[in-house]
């Protein structure tokens, strides 16, 4: 695909949307990078733009992911065993999803994206410390949540992480600033897992990828200052991150059934 010099500064500025909300929340950055490479840098292609996003995605969260684990918010041992059990989901949920008409495939979308918003706005059930033990108990949760939400991440085309941070925080009660640190990890390896997929395929745009990631740093940048606010304020992050899932839902449904 030819890259004119609007497309190569609309994916500068989407990528660093991307990597704003992907360091803020974990997860709603991925979620937002196929609409914005179809509707506001204009690739033609779903496919195209899932298998770009991913790869995109993939980048941007190992290196949001760094930051996160200097800060000392990444426990390794959760986040570890939710993205390996994961990482077979992801292989399957990609290779359905290339056999999926474009239209159908956006419209399933977006109506993923709706139900994990409405969920997300309900308060936790419970909290603990940063220093919730991994237990046998929480490993047998962790285990089947990682591979479901590996399959729906693989599908979708996403690195799932608005699936990661709920399915963190109800299976091991830790905060949402912990949880949306540790999703990066998943985000990571899921999408990284759906890119290599995607470009088997030669649906991956490299160079769009690039300018992508580039944008994608400057806003992890930012976004990684912003979630200190997360601690204090864990609640009220939890709903404007559901509310901005909805918004993007509503918007991707019109557009995938107006094509």
């Amino acid at each position: 695909m030819h890259l004119s010099l609007l497309m190569a500064v609309s994916a500068g500025l989407s990528g660093a949307v991307v990597g704003f909300f992907l360091a803020l929340f974990g997860g709603g950055g991925s979620m937002m990078a196929t609409p914005l490479l179809l509707y506001v840098v204009g690739v033609r292609d779903p496919h195209v733009a899932i298998g770009t996003s991913a790869a995109s995605v993939a980048l941007n969260a190992a290196t949001n992911l760094i930051g996160h684990w200097r800060g000392g918010r990444v426990l390794w041992r959760c986040a570890g065993l939710f993205a390996g059990a994961g990482l077979v989901g992801s292989v399957v949920g990609s290779s359905i999803a290339k056999a999926i008409e474009s239209q159908r495939l956006l419209v399933y979308f977006a109506a993923a994206m709706a139900v994990v918003a409405l969920l997300m706005f309900r308060r936790p059930a419970r909290e603990v410390g940063p220093g919730a033990p991994m237990t046998w108990a929480v490993a047998l949760k962790l285990a089947p949540l990682g591979l479901l939400t590996g399959l729906a991440a693989g599908f979708f085309g996403i690195g799932g992480g608005f699936l990661i941070v709920p399915a963190l925080m109800a299976a091991t009660g830790m905060p949402i600033a912990n949880a949306a640190a540790c999703s990066l990890v998943s985000v990571a390896l899921f999408s990284a897992t759906t890119a290599a997929n995607y470009a088997l395929s030669g649906l991956v745009d490299l160079p769009l990828t690039g300018i992508f990631v580039v944008g994608g740093a400057a806003g992890g940048w930012l976004g990684l200052r912003a979630s200190k606010l997360l601690v204090a304020r864990a609640l009220l992050a939890r709903r404007l991150f559901a509310a901005l899932v909805l918004v993007m839902a509503a918007y991707v449904a019109w557009r995938a059934m107006n094509m």
